[in-house]
């Protein structure tokens, strides 16, 4: 009987022939002393982190703050608008048979630039993922899941630490899961959720989002309003909130006993 293959394994031998057919190895060795980051454009998220943008080569976390946080469809596009921002092709490792390719496109995202990689479990997700960190020139590696623990996630710090490729985690929530998650080692974990337009905003078209930076190594949390990404992958501040802070959400008060 012929030894059952993982439904990744056809993609990730695209994904090497892709890689050798443009003159791309596998990373080897220890990432660089200068981490390289990608600035957001917009002036309060960018000072709150490191180096003032997005560290590359680094594994962030982003989680899904609507009400439907299972589709994480928010999350998936301001995945898809960093990595429409960085050059080569994109690995996204699919939980669900869901990615609607022309919203990715409306963020900068074009379908031609993304390998799908349909695994469909957690536990076939992380080593998809972790195989394709190791493929220079990739735009980035994507990976929905569930819940990711402490030590696949320094597992896959690494590997985009030795190849420089960009690693994205977006999670997407079950019934019943907790909404705070699990410790990890991602340099940035952020939630993003859909907010309130005005009416200038809704005529244009352009939703807004409201931004939160939970956690950044050597940076300082934070919260922003800031219009979704445009079709070259750019954030904006809206034009009526310039140099105001995201409002703090308000905390429900317990029910009186």
């Amino acid at each position: 009987m012929p030894p059952l293959r993982s439904p990744a394994a056809p993609t990730l031998a695209k994904l090497r022939r892709l890689t050798d057919s443009v003159g791309l190895g596998t990373g080897h060795g220890a990432g660089p002393e200068i981490v390289p980051t990608m600035p957001f454009g917009v002036a309060g998220l960018d000072a709150a982190l490191p180096g003032g943008g997005l560290a590359l080569g680094a594994l962030h976390q982003i989680h899904e703050g609507g009400p439907r946080g299972r589709y994480a469809a928010t999350a998936v596009l301001f995945a898809g608008g960093i990595l429409a921002r960085l050059d080569g092709p994109v690995l996204w490792c699919l939980h669900s048979r869901d990615l609607f390719a022309p919203a990715l496109a409306r963020v900068g995202l074009h379908p031609d630039r993304v390998v799908y990689c349909e695994t469909w479990r957690d536990a076939e997700v992380l080593p998809a993922m972790e195989e394709g960190l190791r493929h220079r020139g990739l735009a980035g590696v994507v990976g929905e899941l569930t819940r990711m623990a402490l030590t696949p996630s320094r597992r896959l710090q690494l590997a985009a630490e030795g190849s420089g490729v960009t690693a994205l985690v977006v999670h997407r929530l079950c019934a019943g899961e907790a909404v705070e998650p699990e410790p990890s080692a991602a340099r940035t974990r952020w939630r993003v959720a859909p907010a309130p337009s005005d009416e200038i905003g809704r005529r244009m078209g352009r939703p807004r989002w409201r931004l939160e930076l939970q956690r950044s190594r050597g940076g300082a949390p934070g919260a922003w309003i800031v219009e979704a990404c445009d079709a070259q992958g750019r954030l904006a501040v809206p034009a009526s909130l310039a140099d105001r802070p995201a409002a703090p959400e308000r905390v429900p008060r317990r029910a009186a006993r």
